[in-house]
């Protein structure tokens, strides 16, 4: 299992945090997926190893910027 936390600076709203939930959890091996919108962190849990480049996809798909590994 593995844990990544960043940074997602644009998220302002609830469907921001939605959006963002949704395209990770579409990650093969994401298991869990927590967004605090007030530090604007999303931490991400996988049963297999991500690849930094996937996450930032699927944050960039939901109309948002990863920053942070």
């Amino acid at each position: 299992m593995s844990t990544i936390t960043f940074s997602v600076p644009g998220m302002t709203c609830g469907h921001c945090k939605q959006a963002v939930t949704t395209e990770l959890v579409k990650l093969s091996g994401v298991t869990d997926v927590d967004v605090d919108l007030e530090s604007k962190v999303v931490k991400v849990i996988s049963a297999t190893e991500l690849q930094w480049s996937d996450l930032v996809a699927a944050v960039d798909e939901a109309g948002f910027e990863a920053v942070g590994q």
